[in-house]
């Protein structure tokens, strides 16, 4: 049966009275931590979960308990660093605190299997899986990256045809495995931080993107399915049943060596100093960042249409000519990282050369000066680099005119060199330094909430914690910037 919906004075009231009843007399005491958990679930107002979630409860029946107060008690656990659901089932039994806050009376606590219905509400597929268990062995590693950098893409084209296709075509919108818990995720998260001002101008958005590994297990975990073994042959190739169909075996580029599990593509809100998550695309451990990107920014548009995206920034494994071509189709400027696969000066035009950044190559050697972008005409000039106050002190100049020679080059000829910010520019590098808040962003996932020191074995289970940890993150920067101390008028008579 549908739950009864609790508005959030509502809970704020039911907090109050029962901290009142259990903790001012004196028996049980509060910590400074125990005032941190209070004051952030205070600020939480999830009263809109069971109206998100109202398609998946039945209209009759015994009255469900409100999916808001065990989302805020899953929300609490991920912020105490419980990682086991029966273990944290047993803490709300035995810390009264922990039931309050979650929104619950001591001693009238939700059990293990009532949790797992709510995870099995924000999956709408019929298995917890999105591909199915029965797979072919697996024998083969993916090719191993060198030290400290990322394995290289071995689909060769591939990330061109995925973005001519964006480009052909706009993708009608699809259901998605992750659509219920996106839409908790931006309507009580996402767009709480961008009316607080944390985000940034979501019309024009800067966004930061990178992959990162999430190791799983320590090797695959199959079943053999047929009777081979019985028949005597012991290696054989035919399908087994594997516990983790959706992870594979990848290359963990900061650890140098493969792992098996999952890869994690993470958009951040790159102007946010409290270095937001926006949407999070989790795929096999062997997918190369360029891929995840691709699919990344189909579903992006998808959950935030009214968006746009002013600026991108990407490392040097996003350095491919068709991202170039796509951002400059929909008005966005490419930060991204030149990848060092090939240096050296190369022709441009006439008798101008290039170097491996863009920047022209004067007749003597030198790099040429750079002297302002026109953007009505797509063209960067530059100007002789032996000019000094307006007269060429180049012993051999090549242009007769006083001004000196200029060149000028054009973002259509090649968008990868000749970007609208200048790589070497002041510009650049003062918006390129905000790249790494995806970076900071997936360390707090990974080592401040323990992303991988779960024991899940479903994508259901691991795309439900990605998403309480990115929901935690969003908590954490509203506590950070909304001034709240409770502790001098809560518990006042």
């Amino acid at each position: 049966m549908l739950p009864s919906i609790r508005a959030h004075d509502q809970y704020q009231s039911f907090v109050l009275e029962q901290l009142r009843t259990h903790y001012s007399g004196g028996i049980l005491m509060l910590v400074a931590k125990d005032w941190t958990f209070i004051e952030k679930f205070w600020l939480l107002d999830l009263s809109r979960t069971a109206s998100l979630l109202n398609s998946q409860y039945a209209t009759r029946g015994i009255q469900a308990t409100d999916p808001a107060d065990l989302l805020r008690a899953y929300l609490l656990m991920v912020q105490v660093g419980q990682t086991s659901i029966t273990a944290w089932v047993d803490e709300l039994r035995r810390v009264p605190l922990y039931a309050i806050i979650s929104g619950f009376k001591p001693g009238h606590t939700p059990g293990v299997g009532t949790f797992y219905n709510l995870f099995a509400r924000f999956w709408p597929l019929t298995s917890s899986h999105i591909s199915g268990q029965i797979k072919p062995k697996r024998n083969k590693k993916p090719v191993k990256g060198k030290k400290g950098e990322k394995a290289p893409t071995t689909t060769p084209k591939k990330v061109e045809r995925l973005v001519n296709r964006l480009l052909v075509r706009r993708p009608a919108p699809r259901a998605l495995p992750t659509d219920i818990l996106m839409s908790l995720f931006r309507e009580q998260f996402v767009e709480v931080s961008a009316k607080l001002g944390l985000i940034g101008d979501v019309s024009a958005l800067s966004v930061a993107g990178d992959g990162t590994p999430i190791r799983t297990a320590a090797f695959p975990r199959s079943k053999r399915i047929c009777s081979c073994r019985v028949q005597g042959i012991q290696d054989c190739t035919c399908n087994r049943l594997y516990s983790q169909p959706d992870c594979n075996i990848g290359w963990d580029s900061h650890r140098n060596c493969h792992y098996f599990g999952y890869h994690l593509y993470m958009f951040t809100a790159s102007d946010s100093h409290a270095d937001l998550p926006l949407y999070p695309r989790l795929g096999p451990a062997s997918r190369h960042d360029s891929v995840s990107l691709v699919v990344g920014i189909k579903e992006f548009e998808q959950y935030y249409p009214d968006w746009h995206w002013k600026r991108v920034l990407l490392d040097a494994a996003h350095d491919a000519m068709p991202f170039y071509r796509y951002f400059e189709s929909k008005g966005t400027i490419p930060f991204i990282d030149l990848n060092k696969r090939q240096t050296g000066n190369k022709k441009y035009k006439d008798n101008i050369s290039v170097s491996s950044s863009g920047v022209p190559i004067c007749q003597k050697g030198l790099a040429m000066k750079d002297n302002g972008y026109d953007r009505s005409r797509g063209r960067r000039k530059y100007r002789c680099p032996l000019m000094q106050k307006g007269v060429c002190t180049c012993d051999a100049p090549c242009s007769n005119s006083p001004y000196g020679r200029c060149v000028y080059t054009y973002t259509k000829d090649n968008p990868r060199l000749f970007p609208p910010v200048a790589r070497d520019s002041d510009m650049w590098k003062d918006v390129y330094k905000r790249r790494t808040s995806v970076e900071r962003s997936n360390k707090r996932e990974k080592v401040d909430y323990r992303l991988e020191a779960a024991s899940h074995r479903s994508t259901k289970m691991w795309i439900t914690r990605i998403f309480g940890i990115m929901m935690c993150q969003h908590l954490d920067a509203w506590h950070h910037e909304i001034d709240i101390d409770l502790k001098s008028t809560l518990l006042v008579a």
